[in-house]
């Protein structure tokens, strides 16, 4: 019985949009790009929501500075985990991966965002795909 692992895993070409494991893969390093660099964007200008009151109290008090300045320092590591996706999804995707599950340890503390929590469970699944699928590309 053998297994395939990232080094000898086969390798699909990036440009056959009619392959479903190259649109799978497209699909998902496009989303877990835009995806946090426009919700780091929105940390600087609070369009969508006050990212402030997302940010548990036990967290607050471990940061320096207030929540609205936590939120900012957020909104830069999300643009970055967004740019690292596009560049290298493969490691992209698990720190996006790990982001998430920081995301969900603080909606824990918090109380009260169970169905963010299960959407986020969700993403985190999704940029582990992401991770996985981008080993059967070679320049990915």
């Amino acid at each position: 019985m053998s297994t395939l692992t990232a080094a000898t895993a086969p390798t699909v070409d990036a440009t056959d949009t009619r392959n479903p494991v190259t649109q799978a893969f497209w699909l998902l390093r496009t989303g877990f790009t835009v995806a946090p660099i426009a919700f780091g964007l929105d940390k600087f200008v609070d369009w969508l929501t006050n990212w402030s009151h997302y940010l548990a109290p036990q967290l607050n008090d471990l940061v320096p500075g207030n929540a609205h300045q936590a939120m900012l320092a957020v909104g830069v590591i999300e643009v970055v985990a967004g740019i690292v996706v596009a560049l290298r999804p493969r490691f992209g995707g698990y720190l996006v991966a790990a982001w998430l599950v920081g995301i969900i340890v603080n909606l824990l503390l918090l109380g009260g965002h169970g169905d963010v929590i299960l959407r986020d469970v969700g993403l985190v699944v999704g940029a582990l795909a992401l991770a996985r699928l981008a080993t059967a590309f070679e320049t990915a």
